[in-house]
């Protein structure tokens, strides 16, 4: 039995209630500076758990494995600690908000031998795997574009009433929400994006006067959430500090030649992700993706008609399932096969870093007029370590 501490009881622990699994793992200690978050440990993980309030102190339960679940800029102090007690380290995606933290982070695991795994769901969601087995069979060719437009919904809801909203806390969200997409892009055309061009602005929430003025401690997206709430002008108690951009578009040139976009906007009334790849024999993308029981199909169009055709060449219904398609069971499941055995994983240290290189350069390049920024590769003595040590599955 692995033994699991779990550190940040917020809005992403019931994920961690998944490591318990009987004969596999307990989560045995959580750790959390608001008193809501030790209160809530008990609540999900049982009575017997021991709870703290400084993660440093989780070193007395001897544990085996360890989720950081605390906000994204939050994320590197605990994880540097666990690797440095030898203790394998799951990090929630995005792995760090800075380059350097990522980069310090892996050097950590590569000197110390500790097994880092970063949670990058959407490797497991059902739908993305099966375009990445579409593209492995050469449905459409060899890839030379992937886009994707990212419809977030309830972008006011769930980035601008809380730390999201703030460059502090977050970079921006091309990394803290677009990590995900980035590293999805990445892994759909083969490479990693090493020139970037972005533009975007804070279009919509920026003029929003209705600000909150009482302390936020201890409240949760949960607690505010209201999807009978539109348009994004009727919101109110938006976070005091507003200074990320709700609209972003970034181009990519990887390393390997292929060509990608990505587009964010955080105030349209639909909430889904639309991945597009084009070959050269044809191309593909969702229509739904799958995300929290939500219906999905796959079509492929790669044979030569003109005019638009609504009928694609092939069609394939994405079963429904549980929560993120059922992504974050087998994201658990295979981060404690990992944490005990060790062996390759879907997700990958290397590329969860890449997708915050990736995101910190049209950053850059988007809060300076859109100026063409190169993305920095990582030490070659770190990719060799992860490719040789985890066996995981690069993309390059």
């Amino acid at each position: 039995m692995l033994r699991i501490g779990v550190v940040g009881v917020g809005q992403r622990a019931r994920m961690a209630t998944l490591a318990n699994q009987i004969g596999v793992a307990e989560v045995v200690a959580c750790a959390d500076i608001d008193p809501r978050g030790r209160s809530d440990a008990r609540e999900l993980f049982g009575p017997d758990v021991e709870v703290r309030e400084r993660y440093e102190d989780l070193a007395t339960d001897g544990l085996d494995a360890v989720f950081v679940l605390t906000p994204d800029h939050l994320h590197a102090r605990p994880a540097l600690h666990f690797l440095d007690a030898g203790v394998a380290v799951f990090v929630d995606k995005p792995l760090a908000i800075s380059l350097a933290d990522c980069d310090e982070v892996l050097a950590t695991a590569a000197h110390t031998g500790s097994r880092l795994y970063v949670g990058h769901n959407l490797r497991h969601l059902p739908m993305l795997r099966r375009m990445r087995e579409l593209i492995d069979e050469g449905a459409i060719g060899r890839v030379q574009s992937v886009w994707c437009r990212h419809f977030v919904g309830h972008g006011g809801d769930f980035y601008f009433k809380d730390w999201h909203a703030e460059r502090a806390k977050t970079t921006g969200l091309l990394l803290q929400k677009g990590a995900h997409d980035i590293d999805v892009i990445h892994w759909l055309a083969g490479g990693y994006s090493r020139d970037v061009v972005a533009m975007g602005g804070l279009r919509v929430y920026g003029d929003n006067p209705h600000r909150r003025t009482d302390d936020p401690a201890g409240r949760r997206m949960g607690d505010w959430y209201d999807p009978a709430v539109w348009p994004p002008s009727r919101l109110r108690d938006l976070h005091p500090v507003i200074d990320v951009e709700d609209l972003s578009m970034m181009l990519a040139r990887l390393d390997n030649g292929v060509l990608t976009s990505y587009q964010q906007c955080h105030f349209t009334p639909d909430y889904w992700r639309n991945y597009t790849v084009i070959g050269d024999e044809g191309r593909l993308e969702n229509f739904g993706d799958g995300l929290d029981g939500d219906p999905a199909v796959i079509n492929v169009w790669n044979r030569r008609r003109s005019g638009y055709r609504r009928d694609a060449d092939l069609s394939i219904p994405i079963p429904q399932q549980d929560l993120h398609g059922g992504a974050d069971r087998a994201l658990v499941t295979e981060f404690l096969r990992f944490a005990a055995a060790g062996g390759p994983t879907e997700t990958s240290p290397i590329a969860a870093r890449e997708a915050v290189a990736a995101a910190v350069a049209a950053t850059m390049s988007l809060r300076s007029g859109g100026t063409p920024t190169a993305v920095p590769g990582l030490d070659p003595v770190l990719v060799r370590h992860f490719e040789g040590r985890q066996g995981t599955e690069e993309t390059s």
